[in-house]
């Protein structure tokens, strides 16, 4: 060292930049060996140390370089640091080990950033799309309406549990929403049962592995009082021949429209509205039943009586568009809630003409045909392969090989007959007075 001069600040102002970074040693009595100021290409000058540790040679950059500490500030800090050497605690290795936990734990927090309930309930929707679920529609805008605006959106879906459910069901139960509030409580449930799961199942989709969710925190959420309430209307034979009649005054494509629902069952007015032409094949509607945990929609045929080919042509008045069940001559699907109005008005005219004692809706119809075809005795494996419900049991999936084409066609002729059979003289049904 006693050969290298002692940096000063003048001196350092006199050092200029080459084509290369080259170290400048500090010749200074109390300078550590290896203390030097390393100046760059670009200007800039940084202090640094040089020392060995586990047989290998080692360059430490101090903190701050120069001007921001002059010489005899950084000579100090180049001192201690070769005390701390000297001791046993290898500097670089020191602040490589923080940095390297400092790193951890900012890709800790990250992650952790990521591992939210909006994330959880953003991959449960992804997948039920995935899956061609019918409900991820309704499911992501429940969520939306309910959830993505409150704070625990971002609360990590780990840390998530049963009494935060709790607030987010509880608005819904105070406003009266006991049903909807009940859909909510089974998306959540649905959402962490499949993220806790994921580690246990291969097939099961990685970003539910990613959110950390080890547990189910709402296994033991309770169910919301009063959701479920079943109805129970079902249209009387005269009722529902009285349906039948009105539907043949109503302008088209609504008559026809009404006509064929009831003509093939009453079936679920989702499954209907998807049905497309290539979904009509040698007389029979193919539905896609997509209800449940099933990975693919099951293929439901409902053979086409001649009436029912008929009210197809008039529904789409001579045009026949992509789509089977439809408003506008099959350019899209008849929604539920078209269909839902259509039914009202039918039924709210029957009640003011004595022809019904109360309204009715598209799942009292469903119910109606399932309740005059056990009364006409047809058995209840045909109603079911019919309006496919109670088919998801053991026999059914893995030994019933039986399609029951010939029996579901067969209860759909009794139907038509039950429609179009000539009513008793009736006495028009008189609504309650109100006391």
């Amino acid at each position: 060292m006693s050969n290298m001069p002692a940096l000063d600040e003048k001196s350092i102002q006199r050092l200029t930049p080459g084509t290369r970074a080259v170290l400048h040693f500090d010749g200074h009595p109390k300078a550590p060996a290896g203390f030097a100021l390393r100046v760059y290409p670009t200007g800039r000058k940084a202090w640094v140390l040089r020392y060995h540790a586990e047989g290998k040679a080692r360059l430490i950059t101090l903190e701050r370089g120069w001007p921001a500490w002059p010489v005899e500030k950084a000579r100090r800090e180049a001192q201690r640091l070769k005390l701390a050497f000297d001791s046993g605690i290898d500097p670089l290795g020191e602040r490589q080990r923080i940095r390297a936990e400092r790193k951890a734990e900012e890709a800790e927090r990250e992650a952790v950033a990521h591992q939210t309930l909006g994330r959880l309930l953003t991959a449960y929707c992804d997948a039920l799309s995935t899956a061609g679920k019918q409900s991820a529609h309704q499911v992501r805008l429940m969520v939306t309406r309910h959830i993505s605006g409150s704070p625990l959106w971002t609360k990590p879906a780990a840390d998530f549990n049963a009494r935060d459910a709790v607030t987010l069901l509880h608005p819904l139960v105070s406003a009266g929403k006991r049903r909807q509030a009940a859909k909510l409580r089974a998306a959540l449930r649905a959402a962490f049962h499949r993220a806790a799961g994921s580690h246990t199942n291969a097939s099961a989709p990685e970003a539910f592995r990613a959110l950390g969710v080890e547990l189910d925190p709402l296994a033991a959420l309770a169910t919301i009082d009063g959701a479920n309430k079943v109805r129970d209307r079902a249209l009387s034979i005269d009722e529902l021949r009285a349906y039948w009649k009105r539907l043949h005054s109503l302008p088209e494509p609504d008559g026809a429209m009404l006509r064929f629902h009831l003509l093939t069952g009453a079936q679920r007015l989702e499954q209907l509205a998807r049905a497309t032409a290539d979904d009509v094949i040698d007389g029979v509607l193919i539905l896609r039943d997509g209800k449940g945990r099933r990975s693919e929609p099951r293929r439901h045929p409902v053979p086409l009586l001649p009436e029912a080919a008929t009210e197809l042509e008039r529904m789409h008045g001579g045009e026949f568009g992509p789509y089977v069940f439809t408003a506008n001559r099959g350019e899209s699907g008849a929604a539920y809630a078209v269909i839902q109005h259509r039914v009202r008005a039918v039924a709210a005219e029957m009640v003011e003409a004595g022809e019904a004692v109360s309204t009715f809706t598209p799942g009292d119809l469903r119910r109606t045909v399932e309740t005059r075809l056990a009364a006409a005795g047809v058995g209840q494996d045909i109603r079911a392969h019919l309006q496919s419900h109670g088919l998801g049991g053991i026999q059914q999936r893995h030994y019933v090989r039986h399609d029951f084409s010939d029996e579901v066609r067969a209860a759909l002729e009794t139907l038509r007959s039950l429609l179009t059979a000539a009513p008793a003289t009736v006495t028009p049904i008189k609504r309650a007075r109100k006391s």
